[in-house]
């Protein structure tokens, strides 16, 4: 199982150190094409996109998440931070787990 990263310069840059393959964009057509193309790799099992990229193309990274087992769809925020009204880690963690972390 392989992760794909999409988001700005320093997500790549800073996934790509670990191994990480990604691709970096910065508008609408370039994040729909890059998401398609984490897709159709069937090897990925994960796919790592930063909140604001996602936001992009929100209806289709919706359907993945909600109809789509397989592969795992993970925001996360980049450079600039968690964006208002999204819900960090912990919470999720909490949510997903039923039990409150400190």
């Amino acid at each position: 199982m392989k992760y794909f990263v999409i988001g700005d310069e320093d997500t790549i840059l800073g996934f790509g150190m670990v191994g990480v393959k990604g691709r970096q964009v910065s508008n609408e057509s370039e994040a729909d094409a890059a998401f398609k193309e984490a897709l159709s790799d069937r090897e990925n099992g994960i796919i790592i996109i930063t909140e604001r990229i996602a936001d992009m193309i929100r209806p289709l990274v919706e359907h993945y998440i909600f109809t789509i087992g397989f592969p795992l769809i993970v925001e996360i925020p980049d450079r600039l931070g968690k964006m208002q009204g999204k819900p960090g880690i912990r919470e999720l963690v909490n949510n997903a787990i039923g039990i409150k972390l400190q």
